[in-house]
């Protein structure tokens, strides 16, 4: 019964999350969530905090999240830097070891069982952290999808959260840097 309500309040949440985005997609820019931040000076670092962690659960990718926190705290990049990260790993956690439970491992198997086949042989290899770290540096692929396979495999989890953190760190870490300095620019 509890797996079956978290399923649904899981993908509630993810309906929602797309619904909101083809009703109002630019609610999710980088420029609109620095401004909701904003709106609540006293409470948006804790506000920042708890949108990088259940982020995960969304199936949203971190990127434009960062750079809202980049924009929404001009003068901190290393505090945007330790929340995001916090964030990532958090939200990475949560995937990993939830993705039984929750039936994601299932669900992406049988929709695409030949990319998660794929990324099982590359994680199941001796060079599998290598691949969890490129995987979480690239930009362009979404870090949650190595960590329900990763998850779903029962990848050593210390391994597989270190190689998160560095891939996610250097990333993140361009991502708020160039970004302070092109608004220091910009200014």
């Amino acid at each position: 019964m509890i797996r079956y309500v978290s399923i649904f309040v899981w993908f509630s949440i993810i309906v929602c999350t797309i619904l909101g985005y083809l009703a109002w997609p630019q609610i999710f820019t980088p420029e609109s969530m620095a401004r909701l931040l904003n709106e609540f000076k006293s409470s948006a670092l804790v506000i920042f905090a708890v949108f990088s962690i259940v982020r995960g659960l969304t199936l949203l990718p971190s990127t434009p999240l960062v750079l809202a926190g980049t924009i929404a705290f001009p003068g901190e990049p290393w505090l945007v830097l330790v929340v995001s990260m916090f964030g990532i790993i958090a939200s990475s956690s949560m995937i990993y070891w939830f993705s039984d439970f929750l039936g994601i491992s299932d669900f992406f198997e049988t929709r695409k069982p030949a990319a998660v086949a794929k990324i099982r042989r590359k994680l199941d290899r001796p060079t599998g952290l290598a691949f969890v770290f490129l995987w979480a540096f690239f930009p362009l692929v979404p870090t949650d999808a190595v960590c329900y396979v990763a998850g779903s495999i029962r990848m050593n989890f210390p391994k597989f959260i270190l190689a998160i953190f560095a891939g996610e760190l250097i990333l993140c870490s361009f991502y708020i840097f160039s970004g302070s300095y092109i608004i220091d620019l910009l200014k």
